[in-house]
């Protein structure tokens, strides 16, 4: 009996119960569609649920969109209804934050879940051809721009160029970080040629289906035609 329990712990060890980017990619586009394609009667409820649904899969999703700027911006969107709108305008609001909250906490969970390698094969599998080879360059050049804004910032203020004609200096900045940003990206368009790169000839990485996304995706499919038909 022991060793018999022992076999069956050793099992669910080895049994992978993370979704895979399939999985993920299900969880995203359902949390989407549940959320925009609820009925106002059930809203709420739909949004506890996708809300469930992330803090299971993503539970460090929640403490990302609790920063500061994430919560101005939703109390920009939430407050006008309240003050603008006489009738219905709690409702309104109501409903524009839990879906604001719903989609950020989805896109937020899917891009940390998953690799940007495998977004752009899932990309390149939908027949986006070198949509996937862009995303990749967007994504390598995010670190080198700030990189490079930072110092142009330190060498505008050490030079005293925010002193007089601050105009001047911001133009200035923006100019030097906008064509950082376009060098960068030729460097990289130029290796890409170099290596005979071309997106009609790419092949897209192999994408790894987990056991769990062989329930996630039917899941979604169903509960997403449940909602469609029950509204």
């Amino acid at each position: 009996m022991g060793m018999r329990l022992a076999a069956r712990l050793h099992l669910m060890q080895e049994v992978d119960l993370r979704p895979g980017p399939i999985g993920h990619l299900a969880i995203f586009f359902w949390s989407l569609a549940m959320v925009m394609l609820a009925p106002v009667d059930r809203l709420v409820g739909t949004a506890v649920l996708c809300l469930v649904v992330a803090a299971i899969f993503y539970p460090h999703a929640f403490q990302r969109i609790l920063r500061l700027r994430f919560l101005v911006m939703l109390a920009l969107l939430v407050l006008p209804p309240l003050f603008l709108i006489a009738e219905n305008g709690d409702q309104l609001a109501l409903q524009i934050g839990l879906r604001f909250v719903v989609v950020l906490t989805a896109v937020d969970g899917f891009t940390h879940a998953v690799d940007v390698v495998q977004i752009a094969g899932l990309l390149e599998r939908l027949g986006l051809r070198g949509l996937g080879f862009s995303l990749g360059v967007a994504l390598n050049l995010l670190p080198s721009l700030q990189q490079s804004s930072l110092h142009a910032w330190q060498s505008l203020r050490m030079r005293g160029g925010l002193r007089q004609k601050k105009w001047r200096g911001l133009r200035l900045l923006v100019v030097t970080i906008i064509t950082n940003a376009l060098r960068r990206a030729e460097e990289i368009a130029l290796a890409a040629e170099s290596r005979a790169f071309s997106p009609d000839t790419c092949r897209p990485a192999p994408l790894p289906i987990k056991p769990l996304d062989r329930v996630l995706l039917p899941a979604a499919l169903l509960c997403l035609l449940a909602t469609v038909l029950l509204r």
